[in-house]
C-alpha cells in the first residue's frame, strides 16, 4: 500500500486497462476488475497491483489484485489473482504504475511555506525554505537556508536540517541531524530492461530514518522501490555516503565517507564501515561486523567478523594472502637480480 502523503492515485486501473498499456493480450482471470495501489509481491492485497520476474513465491501469491508476471512466473501464480504475462515483467509494471499514480510535487503558484503544512510554534525556518503541502515540523526543529521538505515529510523534534539539503517521501525522527546538501528520498537506481533499452522504473516507497540519526554533507539516502529505505536508531553516516533504494540499515552503525550500499541489502546492529566500503545488492552484513577501509563487500559478512580487501574476506585471509604476495614478489625480483 503506497502512503497517501507521498503519492497520489487519479483513478483506478482496471486489468484490461492495464494489458493495453503494456501490450499483452495475455491474460488469466477477471479483465474487469480493478487496482488502486501498488504493493510488493509478497504483501500485495486485493486493491494492489504487483510484478512477478521469476517463479520463487509465485505459489504464495493468492491475495493480490493483479499480477504482471513473466511467462514463466505466470504458469505457477495460482487462481485468485488476475495475471498479466508479458515479456518484461519489472519494465511493464513500470509503465503500469507511472499511469497508476504519481508523487506529489509542489503546487504551482503556492507559497514558499504551503500554508496547510504544520509547523511547530518553537521551530526556526531561516530564508529560503521550502515546505510543501501536509508536511509536519515538530518542536525545537532547526531548518537551515535553502532546504527544501517535500509534501507530506514528516519531521521530529529537535531534528537539524543543514542548507541545501532536500527531503521527500521521507519520515524523520526525533533528534536527527541532517547536514548541508543532503538528499533525501529521491528515486532509487532501478532499472527495468525492456525492448526499447533500460528505463528508472519509478519508486513508490519510503525513506525512514530513525531517532538520533545522522547524515554527513552530501550522502543520499534513496527511497524504497514499493517498500521503505530504513536507518536505524543513531546510525551515524559521514559525508559522501550513498544508501540504495528497499536498504535496512540497523541501529547504533558506523558509515566512515564514501561508503555506499547497493539496493536491497541489509546492515545489522553495531556494524563499522571503514571509508570507501562498497557493497553489492542483496548482500547481508550481520550484527557488530567490521569492514576495512576500501574493502568490496560481494558476498554475506557473518556476525562479528571483520573482513577486508578487494572482493572482502575475512582479515586473517586477506592479511595471509598480502604477506604470500609480497614474499612472491620480493623471490621473484631477488632471482631477475
Amino acid at each position: 500500500m503506497i502512503d497517501p502523503r507521498f503519492y497520489a492515485v487519479e483513478r483506478p486501473l482496471t486489468a484490461l486497462e492495464i494489458a493495453a498499456l503494456v501490450g499483452s493480450d495475455k491474460t488469466r482471470g477477471d479483465t474487469g476488475r480493478s487496482v488502486s495501489s501498488l504493493a510488493p509481491a509478497s504483501l500485495a492485497g486485493a486493491n494492489d497491483l504487483t510484478f512477478l520476474e521469476g517463479p520463487a513465491g509465485a505459489e504464495a501469491l493468492k491475495a493480490a489484485g493483479i499480477v504482471v508476471a513473466s511467462s514463466e512466473a505466470a504458469a505457477r501464480i495460482p487462481d485468485g489473482p488476475v495475471v498479466i504475462e508479458v515479456r518484461h515483467a519489472r519494465s511493464a509494471f513500470a509503465k503500469a504504475a507511472g499511469t497508476l499514480a504519481s508523487v506529489r510535487q509542489f503546487e504551482r503558484g503556492q507559497p514558499s511555506i504551503h500554508p496547510t503544512a504544520q509547523i511547530a510554534s518553537s521551530a526556526i525556518l531561516e530564508p529560503g525554505v521550502v515546505v510543501g503541502a501536509g508536511a509536519a515540523l515538530g518542536a525545537n526543529v532547526y531548518v537551515a537556508a535553502n532546504a527544501v521538505i517535500g509534501p507530506g515529510v514528516q519531521i521530529g523534534a529537535r531534528t537539524r536540517i543543514g542548507s541545501n539539503a532536500s527531503i521527500r517521501c521521507a519520515l524523520i525522527g526525533d533528534g536527527v541531524r541532517i547536514f548541508p546538501g543532503a538528499v533525501i528520498g529521491e528515486t532509487g537506481f532501478g532499472l527495468a530492461a525492456g525492448g526499447g533499452g533500460a528505463t528508472l522504473t519509478p519508486h513508490f516507497g519510503r525513506v525512514i530514518m530513525q531517532n538520533g540519526v545522522t547524515l554527513g554533507a552530501n550522502s543520499c539516502i534513496d527511497r524504497g522501490l514499493l517498500e521503505d529505505t530504513v536507518i536505524g536508531e543513531g546510525t551515524h553516516i559521514d559525508n559522501l555516503c550513498h544508501i540504495g533504494h528497499n536498504c535496512r540499515i540497523g541501529s547504533h552503525v558506523v558509515m566512515a565517507a564514501f561508503a555506499g550500499v547497493s539496493g536491497s541489502s541489509t546492515v545489522g546492529d553495531g556494524a563499522q564501515f571503514g571509508g570507501r566500503v562498497g557493497l553489492k545488492d542483496h548482500v547481508h552484513v550481520g550484527k557488530g561486523a567490521r569492514i576495512a577501509a576500501g574493502a568490496a563487500v560481494l558476498s554475506d559478512v557473518p556476525a562479528g567478523e571483520t573482513w577486508a580487501g578487494y572482493p572482502s574476506k575475512p582479515i586473517r585471509t586477506w592479511m595471509r594472502e598480502l604477506a604470500w604476495l609480497a614474499r612472491s614478489a620480493q623471490k621473484r625480483s631477488s632471482k631477475e637480480d
